[in-house]
C-alpha cells in the first residue's frame, strides 16, 4: 500500500466552509488543526470562536467549542481555562472583534498573564459586517465606512495590537507572521506551535497575528489581494517575534 504523504487534519471536520473564494481562514484553520494533532491534545483542546467571519469555526473544528459575545472570546476563555486547568483553551479572532469591542478583553488577558492561546487574523477591514474600516485598516484604505481612504487626522493610525500587547509583562509569547506565501505558512505553523507549547508548559498569556487577505471586501482577486498584502500590510505591520519567554529566560 503507498503512504499517504498529504490529509486532513483528525482535528479538522470533513466539511465545506462558508469562506469567501481566496479568504485565508481556512489555511490558517488548517495550521491550527495540525498543530492540535502533532501536539497530541485533540481530546483536551476547547477552542472559543468570536462574532465575525469565524463565527462558524466551530462548525469546521474537530473539537470542543465555545461561542462567545463579540469581543469577549478572551474573558470567555479565561473562565473556562481556570475551572478546566488541564485542558488546551484558544480563542480564534479577527481584528474588529479583537481589536475594536475586544480590545479590553484580550489587553486584560494579557495583563493577568492568563494561561490560553489566541489566534488573532488581521485582514486589516470588517469582513462579516460587510467591509467597514477597521482598527487596523490602514491610512489611506478605501472600505465601506471610508469611501475616500482611512484619514490619519480623522481616524489615527492602524493598531499594532502585537506591539501594544508585548509590553504586557503577563504576555508570554507574542508573534506576527502571515499566510500569503508558503514561507510564510511554514513560519506561521511553527509561530502557532509555539504559542500552544508556551500554555501547555503552563507560562502565560500567548498570541499570534495573522495577516490575512480579504479579497471579497478589498474589491481585488485572490491573486491580487495577496500581492496588496505583501506590498501594504507587512511594512505596516512587521513580521517577527515581539515577545519570547525563552528569550527573556536567557
Amino acid at each position: 500500500m503507498a503512504e499517504k504523504l498529504f490529509a486532513r487534519p483528525q482535528s479538522l471536520l470533513d466539511v465545506s466552509t462558508h469562506y469567501c473564494p481566496g479568504c485565508q481562514h481556512g489555511i490558517i484553520h488548517r495550521l491550527v488543526a495540525e498543530v492540535i494533532d502533532e501536539l497530541g491534545i485533540q481530546k483536551k483542546t476547547i477552542g472559543v470562536v468570536p462574532v465575525g467571519c469565524s463565527v462558524l469555526a466551530d462548525q469546521y473544528f474537530n473539537i470542543d467549542s465555545q461561542q462567545a459575545a463579540h469581543g469577549r472570546a478572551p474573558a470567555v476563555a479565561t473562565g473556562i481555562k481556570r475551572v478546566h486547568p488541564e485542558n488546551v483553551v484558544f480563542t480564534y479572532q479577527g481584528d474588529g472583534d479583537i481589536a475594536a469591542i475586544g480590545m479590553a478583553e484580550v489587553v486584560h488577558a494579557a495583563a493577568r498573564g492568563e494561561k490560553i492561546t489566541t489566534i488573532f487574523v488581521n485582514n486589516a477591514i470588517y469582513g462579516m459586517t460587510g467591509g467597514q474600516m477597521a482598527p487596523t485598516t490602514l491610512v489611506n484604505q478605501v472600505t465601506a465606512t471610508s469611501p475616500y481612504g482611512r484619514q490619519l487626522a480623522v481616524a489615527g493610525s492602524p493598531i499594532r495590537l502585537s506591539e501594544l500587547l508585548a509590553t504586557l509583562d503577563g504576555a508570554k509569547y507574542i508573534a506576527r507572521v502571515s499566510v500569503n506565501d508558503p514561507a510564510n505558512m511554514t513560519k506561521a505553523k511553527k509561530a502557532i506551535k509555539t504559542a500552544f507549547e508556551v500554555q501547555i508548559r503552563g507560562e502565560g498569556f500567548a498570541l499570534v497575528e495573522v495577516l490575512a487577505t480579504c479579497p471579497t471586501n478589498w474589491g481585488k482577486t485572490p491573486v491580487e489581494a495577496k500581492t496588496w498584502l505583501k506590498e501594504n500590510m507587512l511594512p505596516q505591520f512587521p513580521l517577527g517575534v515581539y515577545k519570547n519567554i525563552e528569550e527573556v529566560k536567557q
